[in-house]
């Protein structure tokens, strides 16, 4: 794929910043989409701003001119136990938000959707394979399986190609830029080694597994996706480490790349999914793509050094 105009969505945000930079450095043209003005600065340098919200059908249309070759998907509601209390919110950002934008776009594009590793649920096979049931238990990983059906269903008339990505934990940083997300693990502990926070408080032992992908190799997944995808197919793909590490190891590696402790406080159990851990193997395959920057350790050294 030559040089080709991409939307990106979210475009301002931790992952749709990273995503943005690395389409600009294979030398495509960018266009970043922002919901408010003030959010252009956050772009990265060398992407054409567009103001619109995916709730406003007739602002998407309108912003959408001039045409696209490609489009990556970003911009969504995102925080699980928020989706709890908010479900309503959730589906209308997710799933509405991304059928207006289905809409709005022109021709035969190549979509890459951001989807996530919580539409899954709690599977007891491990690791996850693409092949596994959707079974999500919250409203956010209800509402992007919803969209993601959106988007195949729409790929299936021929209309688009179309890729989602299923993402498992993200962090790390790029151009300075971590994760703005408190809540967290490795922001939450980062903020408790800086002393902002007095302590970690733990679920139970500390050893639920969990995985990690730097942004960065993120958002390299992103642009092999868009050029793999065809006009009529749908694909879909774990992203991911592959590599699985418990809450207490995350805690142990901050405090040492940090050089500073993480007091922690245990909570009791929670009903949470004891292993959630990627198979990448079919992006591997089909993309050509492996983390390259996802060890435990770079992870959380990235992340701390833009606190």
């Amino acid at each position: 794929m030559g040089h080709v105009r991409i939307l990106v969505t979210g475009a301002a945000g931790y992952v749709g910043y990273a995503v943005g930079r690395r389409l600009i450095a294979s030398g495509h043209e960018v266009v970043g989409l922002v919901r408010r003005a003030e959010r252009i600065p956050a772009l990265p340098a060398g992407a054409t701003p567009v103001v619109a919200d995916l709730l406003d059908p007739a602002a998407m249309r309108q912003a959408l001119t001039g045409g696209f070759d490609g489009v990556c998907h970003l911009a969504a509601l995102t925080r699980v136990r928020e989706s709890l209390r908010r479900p309503l919110d959730f589906f209308t950002a997710n799933v509405h938000g991304t059928v207006n934008l289905l809409e709005a776009v022109q021709g035969q594009v190549r979509l890459v959707y951001g989807s996530t590793a919580a539409v899954y649920g709690a599977p007891d096979r491990q690791p996850i394979r693409e092949t596994e049931p959707p079974v999500p238990t919250n409203a956010y990983g209800a509402s992007k399986l919803a969209a993601e059906q959106a988007i195949r269903f729409h790929a299936s008339t021929g209309a688009i190609g179309a890729t989602v990505l299923r993402t498992f934990n993200v962090a790390g940083s790029v151009d300075g830029r971590g994760d703005p997300d408190p809540s967290r693990l490795i922001p939450r502990a980062l903020r408790v080694a800086a002393g902002r926070l007095p302590h970690m408080e733990v679920n139970g032992d500390g050893g639920a597994v969990r995985e990690f992908v730097h942004v960065d190799d993120l958002a390299a997944a992103y642009v092999r996706a868009l050029e793999a995808v065809r006009p009529g197919e749908q694909r879909v793909y774990n992203i991911g480490s592959g590599v699985g590490v418990s809450v207490s190891e995350v805690l142990d590696v901050v405090a040492e790349v940090t050089g500073r402790p993480v007091p922690r406080v245990h909570r009791p159990p929670q009903p949470e999914p004891p292993m959630l851990v990627a198979d990448c193997s079919a992006a591997q395959r089909d993309l050509g793509w492996r983390p390259r920057r996802s060890g435990l350790r770079d992870v959380v050294a990235d992340a701390w050094a833009c606190l």
